[in-house]
């Protein structure tokens, strides 16, 4: 037993390179090959390399005739209030819940982070937001967005401001800074690892959904990955799979440069936050 326990630890990297290459890699490295692609070598996607590579041909054919300015302004349109209005509302909430040890706040804490793992309703939600009038509009899509991912941001943010010593807030507090004072220039500050980190799960979680935007905002406002569905089941990309997936790598760009660059501390964020 003893003497398999050395192989074991020098065979954990490898085997873990392996997994990474499994789930990670093959993936990618189909997306890229398969929008390098002529149409005809993409009609039955596999890993092979194309005989002769079109990527930047088929990007530019997917950014004209696929109305991919368009669409990218939509998700930004959603996405930035989204993230700003989540993270200061989250992070605002999940500090009173942090300091104020209350039965009541124990209660809303649990009911607040019940929302990771209870989904919502979306029949109600649509409902409710034909009722108010913000039915296909950005602004429903927003709402709808905070409410799903609240609950992220104050379990991030609670774990994380519970890691503060509260002395930092009583020496500003004695100083005469007020609440919201204290909270803008002591605690906020401190709270850029994890806010960080909420940001980037949120911006890939809000980017990449196309589940909630058909329901709410379908066919009024388009985002990247509900103009990919739309245009996919038109007749210009009807069996083009090398525009699909040129589309596919084009939306992700922004994503994989942003989650290289910030890696480190979406791990830092999370250790740090959820953790402790």
């Amino acid at each position: 037993m003893n003497s398999d326990a050395p192989l074991w630890r020098r065979l954990q990297p490898v085997v873990t390179v392996l997994l990474v290459v499994t789930l990670i890699g093959i993936p990618l490295w189909l997306v890229v090959v398969t929008a390098g692609k002529s149409r005809g070598e993409a009609l039955e996607p596999n890993l092979s390399l194309p005989a002769d590579w079109q990527l930047w041909a088929n990007l530019r054919a997917v950014w004209t005739d696929g109305d991919v300015p368009a669409a990218f302004f939509g998700s930004l349109l959603v996405v930035v209030p989204t993230v700003a209005g989540v993270l200061t509302f989250g992070s605002m909430a999940a500090w009173i819940l942090a300091r104020r040890a209350t039965r009541v706040n124990a209660v809303l804490y649990a009911l607040a982070i019940s929302g990771i793992v209870l989904p919502p309703a979306v029949v109600t939600v649509v409902l409710l937001l034909r009722q108010l009038g913000l039915a296909g509009t950005a602004v429903g899509m927003i709402g709808v967005y905070m409410g799903i991912y609240m609950s992220t941001v104050v379990f991030f943010v609670t774990g994380f401001v519970r890691t503060i010593p509260p002395s930092l807030e009583e020496a500003a507090q004695i100083d005469g800074a007020g609440p919201v004072t204290v909270f803008r220039r002591v605690v906020l500050p401190m709270l850029r690892p994890v806010l960080a980190t909420a940001t980037i799960l949120i911006c890939l979680y809000v980017w990449n959904d196309v589940f909630y935007a058909f329901f709410v905002v379908g066919g009024r406002l388009d985002t990247l990955p509900l103009n990919l569905f739309q245009v996919a089941s038109a007749g210009l990309y009807l069996e083009n799979w090398h525009l699909i997936f040129a589309y596919v790598l084009l939306m992700s760009l922004p994503l994989i440069a942003v989650f290289a660059v910030a890696q480190r501390k979406i791990i830092s964020g999370i250790t740090s936050g959820a953790v402790k």
